[in-house]
């Protein structure tokens, strides 16, 4: 049986680490996203989704997404599909490429 005041507890002390979160290189980055993470990150107030897609979601091959966050009409609108991480590093995040911002960035959610 499981003691769900044990899991209360454990969620309640859950605490965020920006600097744990943060990617220290590029190619730490290019590592995690190639290998499946989900990431969210936020630049100038603004949040973008990257992900790694799977096999059926992909089209003509294009196993990487980045599009900013928000209502379905915002993803499609700011929503590249590539071929490689590097591709996905020239993506325009706030009028900054990723590339050159990415060891800055605020990092929200992280999968490892």
């Amino acid at each position: 049986m499981i003691n769900w005041d044990h899991i209360d507890g454990v969620i309640t002390n859950l605490t965020y680490d920006e600097e744990a979160m943060r990617f220290k290189t590029l190619s730490e980055f290019q590592y995690c996203l190639s290998h499946g993470a989900e990431i969210v990150i936020e630049w100038k107030g603004i949040e973008y989704g990257i992900f790694k897609l799977h096999q059926n979601q992909r089209q003509d091959d294009l196993p990487y997404l980045i599009a900013q966050s928000g209502t379905i009409e915002v993803n499609q609108a700011t929503e590249l599909r590539c071929h490689t991480v590097d591709e996905i590093l020239e993506y325009k995040v706030s009028g900054d490429r990723l590339r050159d911002v990415i060891t800055q960035v605020t990092v929200i959610e992280r999968t490892f």
